[in-house]
């Protein structure tokens, strides 16, 4: 019998596929160019407000990463966070609640 996955298992593996998928040598970080290639692909909304040089940096930042690291798939859980919780926070304007989730 063959297993189904749920949609948030689903969404994790996508995740992880599309962060690894991104690496040219599938090693465990990503290059600079690589991960600016995944979000662009994946992530073009974001690409739009932030991929100048400035804010590409700016959005490296904040996920951590310092200048010439790589960016590790912990580094773009980060960002995900960030998004999530930005991303409910525009869609519940007309809700009372605001995202309050706490990740150890």
């Amino acid at each position: 019998m063959a297993v189904e996955y749920s949609d948030l298992e689903k969404a994790i593996n996508t995740l992880v596929t599309n962060f690894h998928s991104a690496s040219a040598d599938k090693g465990p970080s990503l290059k600079a160019d690589e991960f600016k290639s995944l979000l662009s692909s994946q992530l073009p909304n974001l690409m739009k407000t932030g991929g100048s040089d400035a804010g590409f940096g700016e959005v490296l930042k904040q996920m951590g990463v310092k200048d010439g690291e790589g960016i590790t798939f912990k580094n773009f859980w980060n960002l995900i966070q960030n998004l999530a919780t930005s991303q409910y926070g525009l869609r519940s304007n007309e809700r009372v609640s605001k995202c309050s989730c706490l990740l150890l």
